[in-house]
């Protein structure tokens, strides 16, 4: 995977040998690209957090202020978390173990880590996941 080249307009293909270097290397850049565009509005929030006037005279203005920063922020923690979930996905492209389930070791699919990049469970085990959670959260 070394200096893979990727031509413009790359898209991972059902034709190729499944997660080979070409594959790697295009997930990598999404992943790294990902991670960058997530940092950058991380710091623009650190920016607006430095100016924001925390003073304001009036208290509806105060608290409209605090409710605009508690949602920023927490938005700013999903950030975070999903920061740590590209850094393990960038780890596994490391390995040569990204694309396959944690669970059953199949591939995940292409197409399902084109939408979620971070994806560790195939469509069959994450619903399956998620159906155990339900019913257990139910009892």
């Amino acid at each position: 995977m070394q200096n893979t080249h990727l031509e413009a307009g790359y898209m991972p293909s059902d034709q190729e040998e499944y997660m080979n270097d070409k594959q790697l290397e295009y997930f990598k850049r999404k992943l790294l690209n990902w991670k960058k565009d997530l940092l950058s509005e991380s710091m623009e929030t650190v920016k607006h957090l430095q100016e924001e006037n925390w003073n304001e005279p009036d208290l509806n203005d105060r608290a409209s202020t605090e409710t605009e920063t508690h949602l920023e922020l927490r938005t700013r923690d999903r950030y975070r978390k999903l920061i740590d979930k590209i850094d393990a996905a960038l780890m596994r492209i490391e390995k040569k173990s990204y694309g396959y389930c944690d669970e059953t070791g199949e591939p995940i699919g292409l197409k399902r880590l084109e939408a979620r990049p971070v994806a560790t469970l195939s469509i069959e085990a994450q619903e399956q996941h998620e159906r155990f959670e339900k019913s257990h959260n139910e009892e």
